[in-house]
């Protein structure tokens, strides 16, 4: 079982610059709420209450400001400085200490996961006793991705890194899903051309010892990558429409404690004194009327 999550939320977000040379790219609002309520709420659906987030040397401060210590919400939330990125697999040398004995969840700060069977989906990766498993979802323009070919056991056979030629058009999205061995692996990995240690290398030292599985974002769920100011108004759109038409907020992480029974009225009502008068409390003021 997997009860403990990572958020990476490092990086300098360079695509976004000047945007981002005062404020880290996942405290940036995706429509009503910063981008990181996403990954924190999708961590939050799986059932975890235990929770890393690396964030950039320096930036500490800010993050709190918004996410004090996860007390709110019913969850434990610790930080860890990362002083340089030096790639996705660094966040469980950092988080050793944190990762314990346990297995562990990594969902990249910038990644936007929606869709009708998604909690039930993140249940069931969240079973994972041994091995690792991945998340993956059909694209139109495979050779833009990370991609990987499935057998019928679902299996991961092969990955490959933005294909020129078609093997598959299953990208794997930023969340994944592993054992206790990751420390170990993760610390085993060499830097690539580009100087960082790679999540491809650490997937294909499970898919070697033949313990990597994938599980699908079905048709109809989304995933978005918030990696450009295109991508971020992309997603802003998308987030707005949904709310607007259904009445319903995305990534409401109080919501989500409440229907969890993590937390009660109390909290709720401490969390509208904390945004203020906003619209974003109205909407948690109707929670519990």
């Amino acid at each position: 079982m997997i009860k403990k999550g990572i958020i990476l939320a490092g990086g300098h977000g360079t695509r976004m610059s000047p945007l981002t040379k005062a404020v880290n790219k996942q405290l940036l609002p995706i429509y009503d709420k910063p981008l990181i309520f996403y990954p924190l709420s999708i961590l939050m659906l799986s059932g975890i209450r235990n929770i890393l987030i690396v964030v950039n040397k320096g930036q500490l401060e800010q993050y709190k400001k918004i996410i004090p210590n996860g007390n709110n919400l019913g969850i434990r939330i610790t930080y860890k400085e990362q002083n340089k990125p030096i790639g996705l697999p660094d966040a469980f040398i950092l988080g050793e200490k944190f990762i314990g004995k346990s297995n562990t969840a990594l969902i990249l700060g910038d990644n936007f996961f929606y869709g009708q069977n998604l909690t039930k989906i993140l249940g069931e990766c969240c079973k994972l006793s041994n091995g690792a498993k991945v998340l993956l979802h059909r694209v139109s323009k495979p050779e833009l991705y990370g991609i990987a070919k499935v057998n019928n056991k679902n299996k991961i056979t092969l990955i490959k890194e933005k294909p020129k030629k078609f093997i598959s058009d299953l990208a794997i999205t930023g969340l994944y899903f592993f054992d206790n061995k990751v420390i170990k692996y993760a610390k085993t990995l060499k830097p690539s051309k580009r100087s960082e240690i790679e999540i491809t290398d650490l997937l294909n030292k499970y898919k070697s010892k033949k313990k990597l599985s994938a599980d699908y974002i079905g048709r109809g769920g989304a995933w978005l990558d918030t990696g450009s100011i295109e991508d971020f108004y992309k997603t802003s759109a998308f987030v707005s429409a949904i709310e607007n038409r259904q009445g319903f907020k995305i990534a409401c992480i109080e919501e989500i404690a409440l229907n969890n029974k993590w937390i009660n009225k109390v909290q709720i009502k401490s969390s509208i004194k904390f945004y203020g008068n906003c619209s974003y409390s109205e909407y948690l003021k109707n929670l519990i009327k």
